[in-house]
């Protein structure tokens, strides 16, 4: 069996798409998966299945949260060695500050037309003078927002924009704490 994160999208923020960790974590166990448990209020479900796909992991859950809460929402689903890699890929290891690079995880593959919009909006942002950026590997975003997350307007931007692919972001501190846990 293989250690699973399922990511949600936009729940428990701001007293929208309210979701109890201990419903979310009955709710994961029903679809049989094993070592269910949650971290934090925002969204991030650890467990173990025999799937391989997370695709049908995605679907699943997506399905029983829609069916529990009446809430359709994103989920991402990553495997404890794609949240490693995700990790050891981190384009601002120099960072001292944790919660100043966030990740951004995709539902997909980003296409021409999303990382035009990323690279127009990063532009934007440097044009007026911030030290933000993003970087696009693979299916992953690393935000570095080194003045703050919440005054970024390159977040934002970033956030509004991921929407159509499913990205839900975790700041690193968050990420590297899940590999912890799905470490065991």
């Amino acid at each position: 069996m293989t250690t699973h994160v399922a990511l949600l999208r936009g729940i428990n923020v701001g007293g929208r798409n309210k979701i109890p960790m201990a419903d979310l974590r009955l709710a994961v166990s029903s679809l049989g998966y094993a070592g269910v448990s949650t971290y934090i209020q925002s969204g991030n479900v650890l467990f173990s299945t025999a799937e391989p796909d997370t695709a049908v992991l995605e679907a699943a859950l997506g399905d029983v949260i829609a069916t529990t809460f009446g809430l359709k929402i994103g989920v991402v689903v990553v495997t404890r060695d794609q949240l490693a890699r995700v990790l050891s890929d981190n384009p601002y290891p120099d960072e001292p500050n944790p919660k100043y690079v966030h990740v951004v995880f995709l539902g997909g593959e980003p296409d021409q037309a999303l990382r035009d919009r990323l690279e127009a909006a990063s532009d934007a942002a440097a044009a007026k003078g911030t030290r933000d950026s993003v970087t696009i590997l693979g299916r992953t975003l690393y935000l570095h927002t080194p003045d703050g997350y919440g005054t970024s307007e390159l977040s934002q931007a970033v956030l509004r924009i991921t929407t159509a692919v499913n990205g839900t972001a975790r700041n690193l501190a968050t990420t590297t704490k899940l590999l912890a846990l799905a470490a065991g």
